[in-house]
């Protein structure tokens, strides 16, 4: 019983899921904080849509190495990924074409950050220096906050800007704990941040762009309910950032990290409620 456990909740991590519920999480904050109509049929069409993204630039390279020899894991992981593609074509047909086509520049360079095609097809926008985790972060920012707040209909105004650039601080400093992970892993080409200025300075960094983000909190008009509940989440993702290390428990960044948006929208809702 217990293997079959971590057997599903290690399918649940490795498939994706975790992080398309953090994508869909950051979707409903938005929603939230711009009294946003809840559209069943966007967030079902990212959610699936991230599952999609996400393995196809995790495993595209391995399954083309070792497409004969796959493992039952790897085999289930692309079936499911599959029928997720599938379910994301299904939703993505009820968008209006005005949204699809605002899709398109994040689902291209989803594309681009896997399939090599700079440097004589030899590299590709994950393996650029510092790149990396600009193009994560901005297409995290469109995902979350541009594409549902331009598919309401809603005009762009200041405190739009101002929450796209804190999404973008904030998904920045989420993926410090991943590079700090890496950086043993890392290629000597690949520049991340902390291999680039070292782990302590890496950390600083995070601190600063938290600073950040929480003054720009107090530019966006909110409910103190609201403001409470950023303060929270960003006191959780400066303990994880702070305790971030070379030598990181199995589940520390892909687990705990990756749950930070979906705590910071459980309690966001529950500032709400009561």
């Amino acid at each position: 019983m217990v293997i079959l456990i971590k057997k599903i909740y290690d399918f649940y991590l490795n498939a994706s899921i975790h992080v398309a519920l953090s994508v869909y999480s950051f979707i409903r904050i938005t929603e939230i904080y711009f009294d946003l109509t809840y559209n069943e049929t966007l967030n079902y069409f990212i959610f699936f849509g991230t599952i999609t993204g996400y393995n196809f630039v995790k495993y595209a390279g391995v399954a083309k190495l070792h497409h004969r020899s796959l493992t039952d894991a790897l085999k289930s992981i692309q079936i499911f990924s599959f029928f997720s593609f599938l379910v994301m074509c299904y939703y993505g047909c009820f968008l209006p074409a005005k949204t699809l086509f605002i899709v398109i520049p994040f689902s291209l360079t989803t594309i681009l950050y896997a399939v090599p095609f700079l440097s004589g097809f030899q590299k590709n926008l994950r393996t650029l220096s510092y790149l990396k985790i600009i193009v994560v972060a901005f297409v995290w920012c469109g995902v979350t906050v541009l594409i549902p707040v331009f598919d309401s209909q809603k005009g762009i105004e200041v405190t739009i800007i101002f929450l796209a650039i804190q999404r973008f601080l904030i998904v920045t400093v989420l993926i410090l704990p991943f590079d700090i992970r890496d950086v043993k892993y890392d290629s000597l080409s690949l520049q991340t941040i902390p291999k680039k200025i070292g782990v302590r300075k890496t950390k600083r960094l995070g601190l600063g762009l938290i600073i950040i983000s929480l003054i720009i909190e107090y530019f966006l008009e909110q409910h103190n309910q609201s403001k409470s509940s950023f303060l929270l989440f960003l006191f959780l993702v400066i303990i994880f950032l702070m305790r971030s290390k070379k030598e990181q428990t199995k589940y520390y960044s892909s687990f705990w990290v990756e749950a930070l948006p979906i705590f910071w929208w459980l309690t966001l809702l529950g500032f709400r409620n009561f």
